[in-house]
């Protein structure tokens, strides 16, 4: 977190005895002496402090009904029974249970709807905002957040990757023309298969190559990274562009962060054990864990990848459930609602959730008629995304699907709809152009994107 934040924080009476008592209860889960925890609730407020993002991303496509628009009393709800949330008259599916206690600070978007059914070109669309057409390689949303928001005194890097699944499509989480200094900083990636390194617990989310090799000095690594300097300075100068000069931005970022304390971020070993549990102890629930590392200490943009589960046989699309859907999806919300839940009680008890836009989605949704294999398939047509703290609107249901989800009743809501009110809730005109590598102008969003108004106020 940014060092000025800190020295112009003095912690309240009232946000002391918040701490204390989240620490006893074991939701905070604060170190033994707890001053870090306290600077950080405290520096949340500060006016300084810029808002940040957490992209939790559902790999293959979620399903919507059995999810954030159940449909009870109707053959398409399946065998799950929609349960209660916070807020009266709205309801979730019965294995999210402590979200559904959380639903005041959700907004749940039951409208979307796009005409891409495909896993690789609906990812890109989700991710950019763009169709994958022509000769643009459009950066992905971590990437164009980051450009705008990400504070180059801060050791950390701007968009942190945690298990992505890129080989789905790569130019979906490609920086773009934004070029490397935008580009995501990936850790624990699984491939399609749903491997990853490590046991898929805090010891995989550590970054590589972090530590001077072995037998090598401080002394002696200085001067190989200033010889390497040297000797691509004059490429830089002969060949001044963006491409150049983020290359060579984005590698002394990473130079400044070996070096520094930040990187200490993704040692999940210094948070309690009891934090950890709450989390889950998987790799989705300790990415959430570290994404609230992450931004607590300034990092803009934080994604977390929840692409399989132990006994989920669909490697990488775990949400791809085209058979036994509703056993798969029964494990993946038991690890989404505690990963995600706990991160919404962990933000808020710091003081952070209103500076933290979480967001809630995949490709598509997926069929409300149940198939012969007992499971769902792809289904753009009407579909749900979720939008969570970030100081918007939460405690509502925008659109509707009628009875049996299957067209939209009302509220239609478009790809560039949601990014645009993504990106203007983290303070980021939509509207605003980026050049690409020809020199075209390229709005943050569509041009005819509209933000949804309710949600944002």
């Amino acid at each position: 977190m940014n060092r000025d934040l800190f020295r112009a924080s003095r912690l309240s009476r009232r946000e002391a005895m918040r701490l204390s008592v989240a620490s006893a209860m074991g939701v905070l889960g604060a170190s033994s002496s707890g001053w870090f925890e306290a600077l950080a609730a405290d520096a949340a407020s500060h006016p300084g402090r810029r808002k940040s993002c957490i992209l939790l991303w559902m790999s293959g496509g979620p399903s919507q009904t059995d999810t954030f628009d159940p449909k009870p009393g109707h053959a398409n709800s399946g065998p799950f029974k929609a349960i209660e949330t916070a807020v009266p008259g709205i309801r979730m599916g019965p294995h999210l249970p402590k979200l559904a206690k959380q639903m005041k600070d959700l907004a749940l978007i039951r409208s979307m709807n796009t005409k891409e059914g495909d896993h690789s070109r609906a990812t890109y669309y989700l991710r950019t905002g763009y169709l994958p057409q022509g000769a643009v390689r459009y950066p992905t949303l971590g990437s164009l957040v980051a450009n705008e928001l990400d504070d180059d005194s801060v050791e950390l890097p701007g968009f942190v990757s945690i298990g992505p699944v890129r080989s789905i499509n790569p130019a979906a989480f490609s920086s773009g023309f934004l070029g490397p200094k935008c580009a995501s900083l990936n850790v624990g990636e699984r491939t399609i298969a749903g491997a990853t390194a490590g046991d898929g617990g805090a010891s995989s989310l550590r970054v590589d190559d972090m530590e001077i090799p072995r037998g090598i000095g401080r002394t002696r690594a200085d001067d190989r990274i200033g010889l390497m300097r040297e000797l691509g300075g004059g490429f830089v100068e002969s060949r001044p562009g963006v491409p150049t000069s983020s290359h060579r931005s984005a590698y002394s970022r990473a130079v400044r962060m070996m070096r520094s304390e930040a990187a200490k971020a993704f040692d999940l070993d210094t948070e309690p054990a009891a934090l950890q549990d709450a989390y889950g102890r998987n790799p989705f629930g300790q990415g959430c864990l570290l994404a609230r590392r992450l931004v607590e200490r300034g990092v803009p943009f934080v994604e977390v990848t929840l692409s399989s589960v132990d006994g989920n046989s669909n490697g990488g699309l775990g949400w791809d459930t085209h058979a036994q859907n509703f056993d798969a999806v029964a494990k993946l919300c038991e690890v989404l609602d505690a990963g995600w839940s706990t991160l919404m009680t962990d933000l808020r008890t710091r003081g952070l959730l209103d500076q933290t836009l979480i967001v809630w989605m995949g490709e598509f949704g997926r069929t409300p008629k149940i198939n012969e294999n007992a499971g769902r398939d792809h289904f753009p047509n009407a579909w749900s995304t979720v939008l969570a703290g970030g100081g918007l609107r939460g405690g509502q249901a925008i659109g509707d699907t009628g009875v049996d989800g299957e067209q939209i009743k009302n509220r239609p809501v478009s790809v560039p709809d949601l990014l645009a009110t993504i990106v203007k809730g983290l303070g980021i005109d939509p509207m605003k152009q980026n050049l690409a590598t020809d020199g075209r102008p390229i709005r943050i969003v569509d041009l005819k994107a509209e933000p949804i108004k309710e949600v944002l106020g």
